[in-house]
């Protein structure tokens, strides 16, 4: 019997099916393929019929072993967190591989693979914040006490700075200074502190993208070329603009930083509507969607896969200058959005991907609310 026979709707139901299903003999060779394993290996099915999964899946890879066991052992078997990752495949994912013996089938294993970077990734997020209330809820309750007194260390820096010699005074100055990047460093790590809900409403992401552009090109991004590739019909999404252009701005500059030994550095900014993904809002029962993406991508060396996966804890910098807050803010403001954020990164080519909620339909945006008030 050819799994071709397979009865039409048990077919139906495999190609419905969102995770990549594939059916293989014992030499690799693949019979079948579902519409996910096309998108997932980067080829159509008729192609992968000629061919045999180690022509995908690099020598060694666990997957391999675990094809060639269950054909031998003839009983399911799990590996979890494989890394896949081909030139043909392009990026490297991390996945769960599911296989299982077709008894009807003799000879035949059907093999199912489960995505693990989403998942991953908002569970770190998930970390990341509560590291970041950890770490920060000290700092925010022995700000006050902190700020007193650097507060008295100016007055007097100024002070002394009046009747103090010129190479005394830049001692003065950098007294006062220091105290003031203090201050400000305590600022930031206060707002972490912040619990109270953000005054969001419906906005147009693209004007505070547009918004974005014109600080980045007239400041931090003057000498790297911004191109964009917005989705026109993308509904308003349900946020706070000036947070959210402190978001982008905020990956724009950290971009525009990183491209700096870069011959022809280059930002790409993007926009598109993506149905399917769906996350918990904690204490309620409640998932909620999250179709608008968001994404900023940069042509420089790319981030280190040792920092990669702590990149949104705070503390966590790559300059040597770096205060290691900028992007903990960033997933702190995502998250009160209800959004996710993630980092994908290799030499040539970072991507931070923003997942965020649409506001309801039939709301106007503030683009809206300010045409009506407009005399």
């Amino acid at each position: 019997m050819n799994i071709a026979q397979l009865p039409a709707m048990q077919a139906a139901i495999l190609q419905a099916l969102q995770q990549p299903v594939v059916v293989c003999d014992a030499d690799g060779q693949f019979v079948w393929a579902n519409y996910a394993a096309e998108t997932f290996f980067g080829v159509s099915s008729n192609v992968m019929s000629r061919q045999k999964l180690g022509d995908f899946i690099p020598f060694g890879s666990p997957v391999l072993s675990l094809l060639e066991t269950v054909s031998t052992r003839r009983a399911p078997m799990t590996e979890y967190r494989v890394r896949i990752g081909t030139s043909r495949m392009g990026e490297e994912k991390i996945t769960d591989a599911y296989a299982s013996p077709i008894p009807e089938m003799d000879g035949l294993v059907a093999l199912m693979f489960q995505e693990r970077t989403m998942a991953d990734k908002i569970d770190r997020q998930l970390v990341s914040r509560g590291a970041a209330r950890s770490v920060t809820g000290l700092a925010a309750m022995l700000a006050h006490e902190i700020k007193n007194p650097l507060s008295g260390i100016r007055g007097a820096a100024q002070l002394l700075e009046q009747t103090a010699e010129d190479d005394e005074s830049q001692l003065t100055r950098l007294i006062r200074d220091e105290t003031d990047r203090i201050v400000k460093m305590l600022d930031r790590v206060e707002v972490f502190g912040d619990d109270r809900p953000v005054d969001r409403e419906p906005t147009n992401i693209h004007v505070v993208l547009d918004r974005v552009k014109l600080i980045a090109r007239n400041g931090v991004a003057k000498s790297v070329t911004i191109s964009e590739d917005y989705d026109p019909s993308l509904p308003p999404v349900f946020g706070n603009s000036d947070q959210l252009i402190q978001v982008f701005l905020n990956l724009v500059k950290n971009a525009a930083e990183a491209l700096e030994a870069t011959a022809k550095p280059e930002i790409r900014i993007s926009t598109a509507f993506r149905p399917g993904i769906k996350i918990s809002v904690p204490g309620t029962a409640e998932r909620i969607s999250l179709p608008l993406e968001i994404s900023v991508e940069d042509n420089g060396p790319g981030v280190s896969h040792d920092i990669l996966p702590f990149l949104f804890d705070p503390f966590v910098t790559t300059k040597s200058s770096g205060s290691g807050l900028g992007l903990a803010l960033v997933a702190k403001i995502v998250g009160d959005h209800g959004g996710v954020i993630e980092c994908d990164s290799q030499p040539g080519k970072t991507r931070f991907r923003i997942l965020l909620p649409i506001a309801d339909r039939g709301a106007k945006t503030h683009d809206d609310v300010d045409e009506v008030h407009t005399p």
